[in-house]
């Protein structure tokens, strides 16, 4: 298990309260799994205390020490992450998709426009960025909008299971493809659809990478209290460099304190941090 850097009290309640690390509030339904990933800004899904930021697995736990078993089939709290997992990403009120450096990720509503700066690919650019397998794959799904996993591979003609993988990879890491639905009846299958199609926002987005930068930073923050050095970047699948410009945009307009290199701080919280 890594070694986590000691946090000053204060900052790990802060951190308990925001994203839901203590019994009271844990999270248990579908709803509340909604209401969590929206404070947060964004969460993973089945990471544990090990890897740091706000997870959906841990908030199903409510305890800052929550460790995922080796054997999740049998664990009731791995059980009952991955049923949310199900039923968010099946209402589609939050985003749900591979983002960053491939991590399934929960994405705000609000914070949409900024990972679509980030991580979105403009359709003029998708020839010279995308290979011919998830170009294949986005051309069927253009024209019938949503297909499950076994009939796109046919249609598409990405009939290799490791090459049709990593065109839904690239497709997912671009914003131009997510998840809706998965079937475990009668075989396991995820139905896949256009991202546009459920959040047209994205069409509309153009929030400057700057602007996305500052933003996501600022929702890391105020559930983190405090960040450590490359935690924001771990976290978001952000460069040291990105997540850096983020974090001293806060300390620019006064959201932020920076105590040392790569460490900032909410102002009401600066008082704890030596």
């Amino acid at each position: 298990m890594a070694v986590r850097t000691p946090l000053p009290d204060p900052v790990e309640a802060h951190r308990d309260r925001h994203w839901c690390r203590e019994e009271a509030l844990r999270v248990t339904s579908a709803g509340e799994a909604e209401r969590f990933i929206e404070r947060a800004g964004f969460a993973a899904c089945l990471t544990d205390t090990r890897r740091p930021g706000p997870s959906l697995y841990v908030a199903v736990c409510g305890r800052r020490d929550a460790v995922m078993p080796r054997h999740v089939q049998h664990d009731p709290e791995a059980s009952l992450t991955w049923t949310l997992k199900d039923d968010v990403m099946r209402r589609g009120q939050v985003y749900y998709a591979k983002l960053g450096r491939g991590r399934a990720m929960f994405v705000a509503p609000r914070l949409v426009p900024a990972f679509h700066a980030l991580w979105g690919m403009k359709k003029v650019d998708e020839a010279r960025r995308l290979d011919a397998d998830a170009r294949a794959v986005l051309r069927v799904l253009r024209a019938e909008w949503e297909m499950a996993t076994a009939d796109l591979r046919t249609e598409s003609g990405v009939t290799d299971g490791k090459r049709f993988a990593a065109a839904m990879d690239a497709l997912q890491a671009a914003m131009l493809v997510v998840p809706s639905e998965v079937l475990y009846e009668p075989r396991f299958t995820y139905i896949w659809t256009l991202a546009v199609g459920r959040f047209p926002a994205l069409a509309r987005s153009r929030m400057t990478r700057d602007a996305a930068l500052r933003e996501v930073a600022r929702a890391f923050l105020a559930g983190a209290g405090m960040t450590l050095r490359g935690e924001l970047a771990r976290v978001a699948g952000l460069s040291r460099a990105d997540a850096g410009l983020g974090n001293r945009a806060l300390v620019a307009e006064g959201t932020a304190a920076m105590r040392s290199t790569g460490q900032y701080v909410l102002p009401e919280l600066s008082a704890f941090v030596p």
